[in-house]
């Protein structure tokens, strides 16, 4: 008997999901039916047989690389699974051929999973830090591009950036952005968490290196994740954060009849060189499992429809009296939906009176963020907003 397929807007996968509303999957998705049952599953052949439940689920893995490449219009060659985004970071920040003096290009407000290893970089092999702001992006496309071209021009490595900002959800340019480090012979690095899943991203724009985890709008759970690395860019890579299963033929020695051990077998190239050690078989699997459910839906539709619900929640909370920080350019939109809150009501305490009601969003640094997803339905939006109504009232002294 096969599963229920999914439907946009419905939550039939989700039966234990409670609350009115669930609008935090920029921090943690709650896990599907399919992606429990399959968790479930790995952990049983796992309970049964030990190795034996590797062995099967193992040689698995490899469809859910092409399942993860295909959402980006990769080749599976180019895909190494990583712990999580960060670990993406680290391995390209540390795995360039640096020269001293290399700049590097950071925007002010990044997440700090995107910034924190560039810094460990720049302090190992002497490299200049260069800060852009984010705010001209959010006034225009051409304003932000223009910005960047004036860095580019001076010289930069690589830039590195987040495909949608956590904060404010600005979606950023990246064909126009690749093809501007391209034309000045820099590199760009994409932090694409706030958006596999929901937004769609196409590393065909040119996009050098591509890290994500899987537990936000992928909808897997924690400590899986994955790094592209172009094609193109595999030859310059210097691995030095490499493990032993970065090497050519790297289990040989595990399997064959004669000894085979050896510590000199050259490394891969690129993104293979990149998968450091034993992968969690279990949160790949599930993660496996969710891609299923968004290729099914389609991340286009899955934008379009989270789309329209931000469209009707941003109207209701403007009326309300909150100032929203959405792109107003269409093309610049994620599916975060970030407001700054009245001045007499304090942002912790409508989250958590929110969340006592069954609204469940996040607070990053000062705002109100809300980030649905395809299992939330449009009908939601008016008992959203009604629960806003009461919440409001009772902070502010009313019934």
């Amino acid at each position: 008997m096969g599963r229920e397929c999914p439907q946009l807007g419905s939550r039939a996968l989700f039966p234990d999901l409670e609350g009115t509303a669930y609008l935090a999957h920029a921090a943690i998705s709650p896990l599907s039916t399919p992606v429990r049952e399959r968790i479930a599953e790995v952990a049983a052949d796992y309970g049964r047989g030990g190795m034996v439940g590797f062995a099967r689920w193992a040689p698995r893995l490899s469809q859910v690389r092409q399942d993860l490449a295909a959402i980006i219009s990769a080749d599976p060659g180019e895909v190494a699974f990583v712990a999580n985004t960060t670990q993406g970071v680290i391995d390209i920040a540390f795995g360039l051929p640096w020269r001293k003096g290399d700049r590097v290009v950071l925007f002010d407000g990044e997440f700090p999973a995107n910034v924190t290893p560039w810094q460990q970089a720049a302090e190992e092999f002497g490299l200049d830090l260069c800060w852009l702001s984010l705010d001209p992006f959010q006034r225009s496309v051409d304003e932000g591009l223009t910005e960047l071209e004036r860095v580019l021009d001076r010289g930069v490595r690589i830039v590195a950036v987040s495909a949608v900002q956590y904060k404010t959800g600005l979606q950023m340019p990246l064909a126009d952005m690749a093809a501007l480090c391209h034309k000045y012979g820099a590199e760009i690095f994409v932090d694409a968490i706030q958006a596999l899943g929901a937004t769609p991203v196409d590393v065909s724009w040119g996009i050098d290196y591509l890290s994500s985890g899987s537990h936000k709008h992928l909808m897997g759970a924690e400590g899986a994740g994955f790094l592209y690395v172009a094609e193109r860019c595999a030859a310059i890579l210097k691995p030095r954060l490499a493990g032993w299963l970065g090497h050519k033929e790297a289990a040989a020695f595990l399997m064959g009849d004669e000894p085979l051990l050896s510590y000199d077998n050259p490394l891969q190239l690129g993104a293979p060189a990149l998968e450091t050690g034993t992968s969690n078989v279990i949160g790949l699997a599930a993660l496996g499992a969710s891609i299923e459910l968004l290729a099914e839906l389609g991340v286009p539709a899955i934008h379009a429809h989270v789309d329209a619900y931000l469209d009707h929640l941003e109207e209701g909370l403007i009326d309300r009296g909150f100032r929203s920080h959405r792109a107003k350019a269409p093309a610049l939109r994620s599916t975060l939906l970030s407001v700054t809150v009245p001045n007499d009501v304090r942002l912790s305490k409508l989250g958590a009176a929110l969340r006592g009601r069954g609204v469940v969003c996040n607070t990053p640094d000062g705002l109100m963020r809300f980030a649905p997803h395809w299992p939330n339905a449009l009908s939601e939006v008016p008992e959203v907003l009604a629960v806003f109504d009461e919440v409001l009232a009772d902070l502010r002294g009313g019934a």
